[in-house]
């Protein structure tokens, strides 16, 4: 008869995620071993194997699981049926605070999607356009004129940029959080996008804003 699963399963292998993300986004994934998971967890590495089936499978749920809560917060906003300025309020301050706790894993995904293999690259990949294509979506409901001109989707990338590589200059415990910094980048985003002057059509847009790749 197979032996069950213990009740604390979901917690330890979380557990353990988090710390292979820390030594990922710190060592990276090929200077990290197994060896070093171990230690960070207290766990023997008998017991990573346990829950993991290698060094790999750790790096394939730590990017996708990153992802994969990205993209249902897309959906949960979306469900909420919120007025489209709302609407994209609310996405930028649940995006901000998603990554509040996530900077190691966001680093993982920023620096190491390049180890995965091309299968899991591909799904990890289109998880991520389908988070950029939720945005747009999101912009081009709230500024019709910038959907007919093409720029909702440009527009997308310039507000990942302000808010995906805060991790490189903001300090951890110091005066500034995400927290903190969500309605700054809000009102940035508020105040500026409105002052855009639709641009004029153009299909090479299409060809040059490709999203994540």
């Amino acid at each position: 008869m197979a032996r069950g699963r213990a009740s604390n399963y979901d917690d330890v292998r979380a557990m353990i995620l988090t710390h292979a993300a820390h030594l990922f986004a710190r060592g990276g994934y090929p200077g990290t071993s197994m060896n070093e998971v171990a230690d960070s967890t207290g766990l023997s590495k008998a017991a990573i194997y346990h829950y993991f089936r290698d060094k790999y499978a750790l790096l394939v749920d730590i990017a996708e699981g990153h992802v994969s809560k990205l993209e249902a917060l897309i959906v949960e906003v979306e469900a909420e049926h919120l007025a489209p300025d709302a609407h994209m309020r609310a996405l930028i301050a649940r995006i901000m605070a998603e990554y509040a706790g996530a900077e190691d894993a966001h680093r993982v995904l920023t620096s190491e999607v390049r180890f995965l293999e091309p299968v899991d690259r591909k799904r990890i990949i289109g998880k991520e356009r389908r988070v950029v294509d939720g945005f747009a979506k999101a912009i081009a409901a709230w500024r019709p004129e910038h959907a007919t001109s093409d720029l909702a989707k440009p527009l997308t990338m310039l507000l990942f940029g302000m808010i995906n590589w805060m991790f490189t200059w903001m300090k951890p415990g110091g005066p500034l959080s995400h927290e903190a910094m969500a309605p700054i980048v809000t009102e940035l985003f508020f105040g500026g996008v409105p002052a855009i002057r639709p641009a004029a059509r153009t299909p090479r847009l299409r060809k040059t804003i490709a999203g994540p790749q």
